[in-house]
């Protein structure tokens, strides 16, 4: 069930908050996990289960590695606990991967397994994983109430792509969280503003997204036009998202961590990743990069984890050679900016952000590639190579057509509006307008999100394939 489609905005939704709202306090976790069950289950009939069992290992193996803190079988069920998530995810994600290259290589016909992706396994595969780590590392008290548990990975909020939420960051909210009126406005003004960013911006600059793969007129100028639309359209798909998330969960007094932070204004790469995906970097870091010895080693040492992190983010992305070359892409520009640019950056701010756009685009181009023989050639394209014209009449067309969307996008994408409208509210006459305004924009935003539902428009959800 998507969180931009009439069935969860107008029957699901509203259901759950009634039945949260007249539930006692003891059993408000409980509600919520059926719930989440039934959402996941709307989707994911039978994967429903996977989960469930899941779950179940990570508390039993969270309870066994509790039990024998500081002996030697405290590290065995550590292995245990992360070996059987990362077997599931690797049989369901990748095994057809592995079995394709296998065959590749040696010139069998192993059959293909063919298995459909659990939605969501990418992400509550990494919560359940930080959880027994943390439990391991003594940073958080084992959970042994299993309701309390299912609930932090099987929240609906945030259960099919994210934020990654670490048990640490609501361990106390899981048992003791707060619920007021500013609280419920808060989360009520977030999904709106998340859903209009999906609805709006995401899903028009997916059309012309799909223009594009459909076009037989392809040319530089072209290629360039889909690189900045399909780096926008997963910028606020994704952020989008995050921004529902983020809001549903203040519903029921979840906070969670925030995802993005304007990532197209940064400097460097560096600064890029800092913004983008922020719960997905930090888990990286946390939990690979720093046990592999993070910077505190020998340059040859810090240019392996270096690339070992990136490998796995990109393959974490995708069972494909493309995303794994998306993620060493990464990491190579990391590696030259971390040893080679950073002095070049703080010279020339405006020579660095163009870096950062240049190279981003590309990136996304390679991203949006169905294999790496695509993304491949779509790289090329960018470049002119295979004899591509630099221009052609179709590029002009629907950057016509497309103008004011992406113009809009491009603002959108940036901290310009917010910054504007804080400091028309240090006003108090421009500030009484605003707050009187904002009830009105926030119920035609949803009335305009609506109509597109109900029209039936493209409506994808991007992040539905990692």
């Amino acid at each position: 069930m998507l969180f931009s489609s009439i069935p969860f905005l107008y029957y699901f939704l509203p259901i759950v908050l009634i039945l949260y709202s007249i539930t006692p306090k003891a059993l408000k976790n409980t509600v919520l996990l059926l719930v989440s069950l039934v959402f996941y289950a709307w989707g994911e009939p039978m994967y429903v289960f996977l989960m469930i069992a899941t779950i179940a290992l990570g508390y039993i193996f969270g309870l066994l590695i509790d039990r024998f803190r500081g002996k030697p079988l405290a590290k065995v069920f550590l292995f245990l606990s992360a070996t059987s998530s990362l077997l599931a995810l690797a049989y369901f994600k990748y095994a057809d991967f592995f079995i394709e290259n296998f065959n590749r290589v040696t010139g069998l016909s192993v059959p293909l397994f063919r298995l459909a992706l659990p939605i969501g396994i990418s992400f509550y595969t990494f919560q359940i994983l930080s959880y027994t780590v943390d439990v391991y590392r003594g940073t958080v008290n084992v959970q042994k109430n299993p309701v309390n548990l299912a609930t932090y990975v099987a929240l609906f909020p945030q259960l099919i792509a994210g934020p990654i939420v670490r048990y640490s960051d609501i361990e106390i909210q899981l048992t003791s969280r707060s619920h007021s009126f500013d609280k419920a406005s808060d989360g009520i003004r977030r999904f709106i503003f998340g859903l209009s960013k999906k609805i709006i911006l995401a899903n028009s600059l997916g059309e012309l997204c799909d223009a594009f793969h459909l076009s037989a007129d392809k040319s530089v100028a072209f290629f360039w036009l889909f690189a900045f639309c399909y780096m926008l359209q997963v910028y606020f798909d994704f952020s989008g998202y995050s921004d529902m998330a983020i809001g549903l969960g203040k519903f029921f007094g979840f906070e969670f961590m925030e995802n993005f932070n304007y990532p197209f204004i940064s400097s460097s790469i560096t600064e890029f990743w800092r913004r983008w995906h922020i719960s997905l970097g930090s888990w990286f870091r946390d939990y690979v990069y720093i046990p592999l010895g993070g910077n505190r080693v020998k340059r040859l040492r810090l240019f392996f984890n270096i690339f070992v992190v990136w490998f796995l983010t990109g393959f974490w992305h995708g069972a494909e050679w493309n995303f794994i070359i998306w993620g060493l892409y990464f990491g190579i520009l990391l590696t030259i900016e971390k040893f080679f640019m950073s002095d070049l950056f703080k010279k020339h701010k405006i020579l660095s952000h163009v870096y950062v756009i240049f190279f981003t685009a590309i990136s996304f181009v390679i991203f949006s590639a169905d294999n790496l023989t695509s993304a491949l050639s779509y790289a090329g394209g960018m470049f002119g190579l295979g004899g591509i014209p630099l221009a052609s009449a179709e590029w002009l067309y629907y950057l016509r057509s497309y103008g004011v969307i992406l113009a809009v996008g491009i603002v959108s994408a940036t901290p310009l509006v917010k910054i504007a409208v804080n400091r028309l509210k240090q006003i108090r006459t421009a500030a009484n307008i605003i707050n009187f305004l904002e009830i009105p924009v926030l119920i035609g935003l949803l009335i305009l999100c609506t109509a597109y539902l109900a029209d039936g428009s493209f409506n994808p959800f991007l992040y539905f394939r990692f």
